[in-house]
């Protein structure tokens, strides 16, 4: 027993010195458990529950603020995760998205006058903060696949939250057994992983050093196998299947929400580990190059063409989100280091111009009950302000000027193109042809709305004009912040 006193003491000593980096995670713990007694004590209103919440996610997020200030050097938690400015930076960008959740949540009347009240649906928010937070930080698989799966079975909870007819039922099972096949399929491929390197530390020279040195089709197969279940987050394709379906069957709140955090928790997992192979000896195997050249390549192509077939407003916007991803992924791809400020002004532009978008959308199916884009006729006439914005932020989406989506995506454009002119990678080529091919496509189905809303001649009679809630006035601030952030891109790149 006393042979082990001295590993205690350092195991001690290691937990003690990772604790202030895990500040907000324990606020956000406090606030779970919160959420859930005030559940308990509250039977009808879930005023006190939502007010917890919100305030909690709040001080996570300037907590996180000030943690970039005084980020970590080196991993902690025994190499689980790396406290750094990019992860604090991310941790407060999660933050801000979980609060339009909570705004949102708060003016959808289906999920307020829903006999099982939103206290769970807060509650189940709260545990994904926490794993998104972990997952912008891991540097370990194990920790990765850890808050995977926290996001994951909280996503399903979501999704099955209110399912009240046979389409949102299977939406949710299809999420279900899809996340569980990928889930599978990656810790089989971190079975491989750490079978030939002994290590999950992805950051780890070593590790990086015994990957290459594997055989080169279990390499990668095992690397295939360990981007399935960070693909699923991320919705690229092979692993897109699920969104569509899941995006029109959820509740507005939580499509919008599904199709911005997970995806910037994913993105910077995957962002790490291409990282890790720029700050090493070991180049980037080119295999593992191709691979997600080829991914981004396709998910830019299929989500762009597809998409244009789309009725539905929120499956056109579940493939908008395939094809982003794309360039997410592309951006990683340039120079993980020096493009992260290229990458986090593209998250926010996404996070800004998605959420927007659904707000909007959730509004016009609330009032009118409109689902389908060719239902916006006559829209610009009755309500042209909730369709000069909803115009405006899809004019952001396609990567228009004077908007925050044309700054992001002409940075990602001059970062493929530098790397083009620095090793003449015929794949730079092919990302750069790739991604103005499609941002030309994007025209045509992004500028439906504004068609149908402006210019589409109908004889119905006008829609009665909505009346303002808070709800809008969110979404129009979101609007004035596509504006200034394209109009002044360097206000936003200065923060980094």
């Amino acid at each position: 027993m006393r042979a082990y006193i001295p590993q205690i003491s350092n195991l001690l000593n290691g937990v003690w010195e990772g604790l202030p980096f895990l500040l907000p995670e324990f606020i956000l713990t406090i606030t779970f458990l919160m959420t859930i007694f005030s559940g308990i004590a509250q039977k009808e209103k879930s005023t006190l529950t939502w007010c917890f919440t919100f305030i909690g996610i709040t001080l996570a997020g300037i907590t996180a603020v000030m943690q970039r200030f005084s980020p970590a050097v080196e991993p902690v938690f025994f190499g689980m995760i790396l406290p750094d400015t990019h992860g604090a930076t991310l941790k407060a960008l999660v933050s801000v998205v979980c609060l339009l959740f909570c705004v949102f949540v708060y003016y959808n009347q289906p999920l307020r006058k829903h006999p099982k009240k939103i206290d769970d649906l807060l509650s189940v928010l709260l545990a994904i903060h926490i794993g998104l937070n972990l997952m912008v930080v891991a540097v370990n698989w194990l920790m990765a696949y850890i808050t995977i799966e926290m996001v994951s079975i909280g996503s399903y909870i979501m999704v099955a939250y209110l399912s009240r007819n046979n389409k949102q039922s299977e939406a949710a099972m299809k999420y279900v057994l899809f996340g569980t096949v990928c889930s599978a399929i990656m810790l089989y491929g971190l079975s491989f992983f750490y079978g030939y390197t002994g290590s999950l530390n992805f950051v780890d020279p070593k590790h990086l050093a015994s990957l290459t040195s594997m055989p080169l089709p279990v390499f990668i197969v095992a690397a295939l196998f360990v981007l399935t279940g960070i693909g699923f987050k991320l919705s690229f394709v092979p692993f897109h299947f699920w969104s569509p379906d899941v995006y029109q069957g959820a509740a507005t709140p939580v499509t919008a929400f599904l199709s911005t955090a997970p995806k910037v928790g994913a993105i910077m997992l995957l962002g790490r580990f291409v990282l890790a192979w720029s700050q090493s000896t070991v180049a980037l195997p080119m295999p593992l190059f191709y691979l997600l050249a080829v991914v981004a390549i396709i998910s830019m192509l299929l989500g762009n063409l597809v998409a244009i077939r789309q009725s539905n407003m929120k499956r056109m916007m579940a493939y908008s989100s395939i094809g982003h991803t794309g360039f997410l992924v592309m951006i990683i791809l340039t120079d993980a280091e020096r493009s992260f400020p290229i990458l986090f002004f593209f998250l926010v532009s996404y996070v800004v111009m998605n959420m927007g978008v659904f707000m909007l959308a959730d509004y016009l199916e609330e009032k009118f009950g409109f689902t389908e884009i060719t239902q916006y006729e006559g829209l610009g006439r009755s309500n042209p302000l909730i369709m000069g914005v909803l115009t405006l932020f899809m004019v952001s989406l396609v990567g228009l000027p004077p908007t925050v989506g044309f700054v992001a995506k002409l940075l990602t454009f001059s970062a493929v193109l530098n790397a083009y002119e620095s090793n003449a990678n015929p794949a730079w080529l092919f990302l750069l042809i790739t991604g103005a091919i499609t941002t030309v496509v994007a025209l045509f189905f992004y500028f439906k709305i504004p068609l149908q809303a402006f210019l589409k001649n109908t004889n119905m009679e006008p829609k009665q004009s909505g009346t303002m809630n808070g709800l809008l006035i969110v979404a129009f601030l979101l609007c004035l912040l596509t504006l200034l952030f394209g109009i002044f891109p360097a206000f936003l790149l200065d923060l980094l």
